[in-house]
């Protein structure tokens, strides 16, 4: 009996943590990340507002939390559009369309996600759970620019660019040296990251008299990568 009370107090002590999560999550995706306090927070969740320093010891525990969240739907959002079918440099092209289409439509979680007093505290592993995304752009970008490959890579090629998925690390031989490849996805990241943030800020429509990023992730993609080689 004693065991299946204890039971029931861990699942409604969970129950309660992740209603706090979720409250944070609509919260953040409607309102913002600004107006993230416990105290509304804990409101939205329909609980006292000290609950939430029962479950999370501090307020960027709390943050952390819920700025994992995003890191998985990204991944999730990644998943459902990635094509293994495709060349590697069409993948990291789809990759990119979906992480600027994120920044735009989830402009609140995007910026917890990167947050830097919250990367910086290291609560719940926050930065480490970018690195499954960045492992995955990485594989791509050494397939993506292993000699002979293009756009559209036959044979061997094709079929190594194909097993890519976000969990790949291990880089096979003949392809860039891994130090490279994370290097070049280093520099595509920061370049996909700085169009996100000055497009949603109106500074590239300004100088660019742009109405679409499109143009500016090719230019990016054939700064990284290389030009796009025509299909034959």
């Amino acid at each position: 009996m004693q065991l299946q009370e204890n039971e029931g107090h861990d699942e409604r002590e969970d129950g309660l943590r992740g209603r706090l999560v979720r409250a944070g999550v609509e919260l953040v995706n409607a309102e913002g990340a600004q107006v993230l306090s416990l105290r509304e927070i804990a409101r939205r969740a329909g609980v006292s507002h000290g609950a939430p320093r029962r479950y999370f010891p501090t307020h960027l525990d709390l943050l952390s939390a819920i700025a994992r969240q995003g890191f998985a739907e990204l991944a999730d959002r990644l998943a459902e559009e990635d094509r293994e079918d495709a060349g590697p440099r069409e993948r990291i092209a789809i990759l990119a369309r979906v992480y600027l289409a994120y920044a735009e439509t989830r402009r609140g979680m995007y910026e917890l996600m990167f947050r830097h007093d919250l990367l910086e505290s290291g609560r719940l592993g926050l930065r480490e759970t970018s690195l499954p995304l960045f492992a995955h752009l990485t594989a791509l970008v050494a397939r993506a620019t292993e000699p002979g490959t293009g756009p559209n890579p036959t044979g061997d090629a094709a079929s190594r660019a194909g097993a890519a998925s976000p969990g790949d690390t291990a880089l096979s031989s003949g392809m860039a040296s891994p130090g490279d490849a994370a290097l070049r996805a280093g520099a595509l990241w920061a370049n996909l990251h700085g169009i996100a943030q000055l497009w949603h800020w109106g500074s590239l429509r300004l100088a660019t008299r742009g109405t679409d990023p499109a143009p500016l992730l090719a230019a990016a993609l054939d700064a990284h990568l290389g030009p796009a080689q025509a299909a034959p």
